[in-house]
């Protein structure tokens, strides 16, 4: 009876502890599932996921993001890379319910284990649990977290699914260097995706998300190797791979490789404005989270070409006129050469091929340089004999006779082999320019720059001069006036007197005396000739002639200048205007004179594929007909560009370019043998020179000039400092291209005139040239053109030359000159 009694007595004890053991579960559960987090708000969850930008054949060209993610659809993920996460972190991830009785009991019988070895504690927590703790939790160390985790496990196994919660977890856990997610760390380390990994590869990832930094496999190669073993090992245990496979596996090196810079469009200049017009259409957050795919309209090659001409030109003015300016820095005396320019950090400016050196000793006719890797070359004086002082904008001193009069002993300074396939013979003396400039070539057809260089080195200056300096553009804006008075009744050969010209600017104001570049004056000329040997004269008079309100009208037109004053100096290229708009304005002389708008970008993608911009905004329904081609026609675009002015003339201002090319001031550009046209630019003091270009199919523009402007000699133009780098980047742009003739539009009537005169040509006459017409404007034979003089001003053909006034505001500015 007492051993019953005892029994029941026990028994009474076992259900109050359960009874209790329950009451205090269901305490707990909710004490610590009260103000648990919202875990439905994982249904819409969308991480931060990396935007990137593509050139125009694809490849990569920036990346921008706060977590370095690539997000990867379950479906997408390759199953050995599941298979290794799952054999790493949770094997019963598929029959587990949020936590793993098993894994915990096996984790307890472990722990008891290290703690015998003086080794870490291993847990358990599931992959459910790790969502939770990632998503909702944060990494707080505590029982109430565990328990906390522990809950909402429960809860996201009833309201997601399995593939749901693994597609989370892959693409949000953090696998070190900056890389979230499997598709992010698989570029991170093996610069390939998902699909390329190996066996190996997809196991090292699956061994990071403990402690990515423990495992990192440059750092830490035995570790890593060992932890990737060891994934290795669950894999084959868990019956994945075979025991073969498993030890191929793990006979595997563990590499790891930086992305190929062969791979990447480098165009920091051309990033940084699609970067800034990203962040201006969708703001910072969706710049930087929204994982956008951006296909600019970049050209590689033509940038690669834009880049590396422009600094070439800008280097070439430097040695020329800028002057030397001393050594990069100095060694200390009595020290190791070669160690002190070893632990020297990088000179931004100085890019292959120009290598930094010391040097060791100054001799007669030589210098002895040393490089960090110890090795050894000879500078000649004919390397330096460019390193004049500069005293003064034209004023220089003598060309040095010796090494000494130029560098020292333990000066560090910049050099290049001056025959890059043989350094032996020597290498030559350079330094970084300090003057800027810009270049942009662009579609004239779309307005898609398929290149854009800012400077001379991005990490130098992030400043644009190709889309943030505001400079005159001098001669280089006056095809624009040209353009207006062919629209009212002028054609390419009226003549306009080029003749001094005053104008009386007010009381109290000096008179304006503008001036061709030569000094001189030529008479009687044909707007062709005052284009294609840039006349100021001829251009003022003209622009008076057809009333400077027509051409405030045309500089906006065109998208140049949007609010010009009306006064004459305006007609030189006095205001001020950006090298894009400028490019963007020739380029609508050669498509037609279609408006076009300037653009970076193509198409802009989001996470889910879906097209949220796009440039090009024609309807095509012909062109998602998907039955196959059979013989039927193209589907026909409709051309949704309004007109800036009539084609006749935009060819006819073309025409006129040409013979800027052929005969003008730019004719350094002639000997390429293609179809070009362009115009120079020099302003005022030589403070901004230009050169504004264009084939059928590629407009150029090139600006060159000091930030803060400055004087930069007497003898350099538009014509000696920007044509240079606009030749040398038609060279290789259209090299192995067909010469495509500049396409004549319909109402064009094409005469055989005398270049000079604009007369008609007659047997037997040199120099003869097809002039542009409008039907009826051509000249007749025998008949004698009137000459804009100043003695019919009722008759359009003629303007006084001396005291006439604008009828504007006073001249503001001296405008171009050549």
């Amino acid at each position: 009876m007492r051993l019953l009694s005892r029994f029941f007595f026990l028994l009474f004890l076992a259900v109050l502890a359960v009874l209790g053991a329950g009451a205090a579960g269901l305490a707990g559960l909710w004490y610590y599932g009260s103000d648990l987090p919202d875990y439905q708000q994982l249904a819409k969850y969308e991480p931060p996921v990396t935007t990137r930008l593509h050139a125009g054949d694809g490849r990569l060209i920036a990346e921008y993001s706060r977590e370095r993610r690539l997000f990867v659809p379950i479906e997408a993920i390759p199953k050995p890379v599941i298979q290794a996460f799952l054999s790493a972190e949770d094997k019963n991830f598929y029959e587990h319910s949020g936590i793993d009785p098993l894994g915990i009991v096996r984790a307890v019988v472990q722990n008891i284990a290290n703690l015998a070895q003086s080794r870490r504690p291993v847990g358990a927590s599931t992959i459910t649990q790790q969502v939770a703790k990632n998503f909702l939790l944060g990494n707080e160390v505590s029982i109430g977290r565990k328990a906390k985790e522990a809950i909402l496990a429960f809860r996201i196994e009833k309201a997601f699914s399995k593939d749901k919660i693994l597609e989370l977890y892959l693409n949000e856990i953090y696998l070190g260097s900056g890389a979230y997610g499997v598709a992010a760390a698989a570029l991170v380390y093996f610069d390939k995706s998902l699909y390329d990994l190996t066996l190996p590869e997809a196991a090292y990832l699956a061994a990071l998300p403990k402690a990515p930094s423990n495992y990192h496999p440059v750092r830490h190669l035995d570790r890593a190797k060992a932890r990737r073993d060891w994934v290795i090992e669950r894999l084959q245990e868990d019956g994945v791979i075979t025991v073969e496979q498993a030890r191929a596996a793990i006979a595997a090196p563990l590499v790891a490789l930086a992305r190929p810079e062969s791979e990447l469009a480098r165009a920091d200049w051309f990033a940084e404005e699609v970067r800034r017009e990203l962040a201006q259409r969708l703001g910072e957050k969706g710049l930087y989270e929204g994982g956008l795919s951006v296909r600019t309209t970049m050209d590689p090659k033509l940038q690669s070409i834009g880049e590396r001409v422009l600094r070439d030109g800008l280097e070439a003015y430097d040695r020329r006129a800028g002057g030397w300016r001393g050594p990069l820095a100095k060694l200390q005396p009595n020290s190791d050469w070669r160690t002190q320019l070893s632990a020297m950090p990088p000179f931004v400016g100085i890019l292959p091929p120009w290598r930094v050196a010391a040097v060791l000793s100054v001799e007669s006719d030589s210098a002895s340089i040393g490089f960090a890797d110890g090795s050894k070359a000879v500078l000649p004086q004919a390397g330096l004999r460019w390193a004049r002082k500069k005293l003064g904008p034209d004023h220089f001193g003598p060309v040095p006779r010796t090494p000494a009069e130029v560098i020292a002993v333990g000066d560090v300074i910049a050099v290049t082999a001056i025959n890059p396939a043989k350094p032996q013979d020597g290498y030559a003396l350079r330094q970084i320019p300090e003057i800027g400039g810009g270049l942009v070539a662009m579609d004239p057809h779309t307005g898609r720059v398929l290149a854009l260089v800012g400077g001379y080195d991005f990490k130098l200056s992030q400043f644009n001069r190709a889309t943030q300096a505001n400079r005159q553009p001098g001669s280089a804006f006056k095809p624009f006036v040209y353009a207006a008075a062919l629209d009212n009744g002028f054609t390419p050969s009226s003549l306009v007197l080029d003749a001094p010209f005053v104008m009386d600017q007010g009381p109290g104001l000096p008179l304006w005396k503008p001036g061709n570049y030569s000094d001189q004056f030529y008479g009687p000329s044909t707007l062709r000739v005052g284009v294609e040997k840039s006349r100021n004269l001829m251009t003022v008079r003209l622009a008076q002639a057809i009333g400077m309100e027509k051409v405030v009208d045309y500089a906006k037109r065109f998208g140049v200048i949007d609010n010009m004053q009306p006064v004459l100096s305006m007609s030189l290229g006095a205001g001020e205007t950006t090298l894009m708009k400028m490019t963007t304005a020739y380029s609508e002389f050669v498509n037609g004179g279609r408006k076009i708008t300037p653009t970076l970008i193509d198409r802009i993608q989001n996470r889910n594929g879906t097209t949220i911009y796009r440039h090009d905004k024609r309807a095509c329904p012909d062109c998602l007909v998907t039955t196959g081609w059979n013989q039927q026609s193209e589907p026909a675009l409709p051309d949704p560009r309004p007109q800036v002015i009539d084609a006749v003339t935009a060819y006819q201002i073309t025409s006129i370019l040409e013979g800027v090319v052929q005969r003008g001031t730019g004719i350094r550009i002639r000997e390429l043998g293609k179809p070009l046209a362009g115009k120079t630019g020099t302003t005022n003091d030589s403070m901004d020179t230009w050169f504004m270009g264009f084939s059928p199919d590629l407009a150029v523009g090139v600006f060159i000039g000091y930030d803060t402007p400055k004087d930069m000699g007497k003898r350099e133009t538009g014509s000696s400092v920007a044509v240079p780098v606009f030749r040398a980047f038609m060279a290789e742009a259209l090299q192995g291209k067909s010469n495509i003739q500049f396409r004549v539009p319909p109402g064009v009537r094409l005469v055989r005139v005398q270049a000079e005169t604009g007369e008609l040509a007659r047997p037997g006459d040199r120099n003869v040239i097809l002039e542009a017409f409008r039907p009826g404007s051509e000249p007749q034979l025998g008949e004698r053109s009137r000459v804009l003089d100043g003695s019919m001003s009722d008759e359009r053909d003629s303007i006084s030359g001396v005291g006439a006034s604008a009828g504007s505001a006073p001249i503001s500015g001296t405008g171009g000159l050549y």
